[in-house]
């Protein structure tokens, strides 16, 4: 694997910043070892204290992104559940928890004085 001189550089700017995902600059630094050469999956796996398949799915990817390395850091989407928490009622519970004083003369809202008044009122909290 040869990387460009400028993709290098910004695979060492990358690690050396610190201001990303712990998994992202440790995918920057097996690019870079990879691309020093001299080391084999194995060992690049054990400096990075990862497994021999993540060094693989890397090149994989990186081959896959046709050496765009800026796609092989970022994380590709996960499946999962959605979240049911929307920016609406997010805006709300943080609205109600923030009005000052709780129900029934309550100094504050507690998580279950929450998620009790938006079940009445038949709204998801969970």
């Amino acid at each position: 694997m040869l990387l460009t001189a400028a993709d290098e550089d910004y695979l060492k700017s990358y690690v050396s910043k610190g201001n990303h995902s712990a998994r992202a600059i440790r995918r920057a630094r097996m690019l870079l070892m990879l691309n020093e050469g001299g080391k084999n999956q194995k060992q690049i796996a054990q400096d990075c204290s990862c497994s021999e398949g993540s060094v693989t799915n890397l090149l994989k990817r990186y081959t896959q992104c046709q050496g765009a390395v800026k796609d092989v850091l970022e994380e590709k989407p996960r499946s999962g559940q959605p979240t049911i928490i929307t920016p609406e009622l997010e805006a709300h519970i943080t609205a109600l928890a923030c009005c000052g004083e709780g129900p029934h003369g309550r100094s504050s809202w507690t998580l279950e004085l929450m998620a009790d008044k938006w079940s009445m009122m038949g709204l998801p909290f969970t």
